[in-house]
């Protein structure tokens, strides 16, 4: 389904996974943080992060996963990051800071609830805060239906450049830029 305000695709809620096949899919994911593929990989966001602050400014890896790979590549950098995940790093207190940045690495498609995630990160930012996010992008050339970014059962909302310059306008951003699979937003 597409929704009519942002043109986000979406699965409907029904076919959701629930709480445990999600965890027992992000299980599945054999990442080590020490594979340097998999490190340039996340090397996008790590990038960017290390270009825009410095090692004194909070951060937090939003989604960090059962390998937090973008926070093991910017703490060996001497970065002050802190990980939150609701399945692997369940820790609500890191949701009462205010952060300097904030990386969201192959997360924001599996938001159940994408309005209420970026409003909840876009208040965790300072003003001037970044909030960089990866994922893929849908656009007219990509064979919807045979995508197998669509097929992961996990991924319940599929953005499009619509839906990121949707999001920059309704939570005020003040700025954003697309560079491929990474997203900057900047309040």
């Amino acid at each position: 389904m597409i929704c009519p305000e942002c043109g986000g695709l979406f699965r409907p809620r029904e076919y959701f996974p629930s709480p445990e096949e999600e965890r027992l899919r992000y299980e599945e994911h054999l990442n080590d943080v020490h594979d340097p593929r998999f490190q340039a990989f996340v090397a996008p966001i790590a990038d960017r992060v290390l270009a825009d602050f410095s090692p004194e400014d909070l951060g937090l890896d939003f989604g960090s996963g059962v390998a937090p790979i973008v926070w093991h590549v910017l703490n060996e950098a001497g970065y002050t990051i802190s990980t939150y995940d609701p399945f692997f790093a369940p820790y609500p207190e890191r949701l009462e800071k205010e952060y300097a940045y904030i990386t969201c690495c192959e997360v924001i498609e599996h938001f159940h609830r994408p309005a209420e995630e970026f409003e909840r990160m876009k208040s965790l930012l300072r003003p001037g805060g970044r909030l960089y996010c990866m994922t893929m992008l849908y656009h007219e050339g990509i064979d919807f239906l045979n995508w197998h970014y669509r097929r992961d059962d996990t991924h319940v909302f599929i953005y499009q450049r619509k839906t990121i310059e949707w999001i920059a306008e309704r939570f005020e951003f003040s700025d954003f830029e697309i560079a491929g699979r990474l997203i900057v937003f900047t309040k």
